[in-house]
């Protein structure tokens, strides 16, 4: 790779978040989510190795699905499909589908139904299973296995010096996320504001993670828990996007900020975990950067390394839902299309957003993961709220009237939401349940629900 060195002024970086702008007509839907994966017999987590490993299985997606294998050192740690979607590796060997670029919901699920088939096919010839779930219901931290990608020694080293709980973070949770285009830097802004200031709802709609080490626990998102003690520098909610002039350069500026990982060079991450990226920019600290000035690439990679509860990186990244059910996948995308993609829809959220300052959503975070729909943000009940968003999504997707083949609109994917709503009983509070009047605290019925 040639070093191409990225203008001090931020001309070119702006430029770049200006190019990713779309109009409405070409805006798109992309979904991703995660999964565990474990051992039928012995319902522990997976090696990468072996027969029965995540190195076989991306291997058989490869041959019988004619998937395209992406290697690092010689090692397959990702597959191409056919249809522009990815599935990746993440540290602890959970599987991740990030989706094709799509027109509505209905494409998406259709994509996602067909990657869970796929996967159920290759996991029951190999004696495994899936969980949905968005922290690891049994596994210890030290149960699980490291996947051998550069990216993640580095991340590994460098996370127990920022926070007590960025290892678990990488190894034993999962998430289901969606991205979304914007118009321009004003759509961009509201966009952004209305969604991370909302976020916390999200959190605790799709809830499901109360277990952790074998054992319930009074917290509803395990998951969104650990987010709050990750790397303070890297995670949660930037208070840049609550500032009146928030825009491209506001975001670029923060993001500068955020100290590096790594820099890939010919096949190999090198290790810069700690510095910034501010001085990477200049040639007058190349020697601090094994000889390198930063490139339009090494900023893409960087983006990628920042973990705040909504993401800008040429679209708007989603990014507070536990991982779920088969069943909730595609409710995530129809929530926030619903809330962002229509006019009426995005001002009637934008006015509820608008309530809450940087404190409040901070707060809202913890009380979200802790307390799910009983929890609050600002001096509001999230229940409530929670409530008022499923219906304004709502009027939202019923705007966009995207139809499938059956004269359905997108409407039909927030019925698990509704269900949430109208029970009061959000995922976590239907295992807490279950556990201790139907399985009788029996471990393996835990996982047995989870299974897809």
């Amino acid at each position: 790779m040639t070093d191409t060195q990225i203008s001090p002024s931020f001309t070119s970086l702006i430029e770049w978040f200006a190019n990713k702008e779309k109009e409405p007509k070409d805006w798109r839907i992309g979904t991703e989510h995660e999964k565990f994966i474990f051992s039928l017999d012995g319902l522990r987590p997976v090696t990468y190795e072996g027969k029965s490993g995540i190195e076989a299985i991306l291997h058989y997606l490869e041959k019988i699905y004619d998937m395209s294998p992406t290697k690092e050192q010689g090692k397959i740690i990702g597959l191409k499909t056919r249809d522009g979607a990815s599935i990746s590796l993440e540290p602890g060997g959970q599987l991740e589908l990030s989706g094709n670029i799509v027109k509505t919901i209905h494409h998406s699920c259709v994509e996602t139904n067909k990657h869970l088939e796929q996967m159920l096919d290759v996991t029951s010839k190999l004696g495994l299973g899936m969980l949905g779930a968005g922290f690891h219901p049994t596994a210890a931290r030290a149960e699980i296995n490291w996947m051998p990608k550069g990216r993640y020694k580095i991340m590994k080293n460098y996370m127990p010096k920022v926070g007590d709980l960025g290892l678990d973070m990488m190894l034993r949770t999962c998430t289901i996320q969606t991205n979304l285009d914007y118009l321009d830097e004003s759509d961009m802004r509201r966009k952004f504001r209305t969604s991370l200031a909302l976020q916390p709802i999200a959190t605790a709609l799709f809830a499901n993670s109360p277990m952790r080490d074998g054992k319930l626990t009074n917290v509803q998102s395990n998951r969104a828990l650990v987010w709050t003690d990750t790397d303070p520098d890297r995670c949660g909610v930037p208070s840049c996007v609550f500032e009146p002039n928030f825009g491209y350069e506001q975001w670029i500026d923060y993001v500068l900020d955020v100290p590096m990982y790594f820099i890939y060079r010919d096949g190999e991450y090198l290790d810069v975990a700690g510095k910034s990226f501010r001085r990477f920019l200049s040639s007058d600290y190349k020697h601090e950067f094994f000889g390198h000035t930063a490139s339009i690439s090494d900023f893409e990679d960087h983006i990628t390394t920042i973990f705040p509860d909504v993401r800008l990186k040429g679209y708007l990244e989603m990014r507070g839902a536990d991982g779920g059910p088969w069943s909730i996948i595609c409710a995530l995308p129809a929530l926030w299309v619903g809330l962002l993609y229509d006019s009426e829809a995005l001002e009637r959220a934008e006015e509820i957003a608008n309530q809450f300052t940087h404190k409040d959503v901070v707060n809202a975070r913890i009380s979200a993961a802790k307390n799910g729909l009983n929890g609050q943000i600002g001096s509001l009940s999230i229940n409530q709220l929670a409530s008022q968003l499923v219906e304004i999504a709502e009027i939202g997707l019923k705007n966009r009237r995207k139809l499938n083949n059956k004269g359905e609109d997108e409407t039909i994917f927030l019925k698990p939401l509704k269900n949430i709503i109208n029970t009061g009983l959000t995922q976590s509070d239907v295992v807490h349940e279950l556990y201790y009047k139907t399985w009788n605290q029996d471990i393996k019925k835990v996982l047995e629900y989870y299974k897809y």
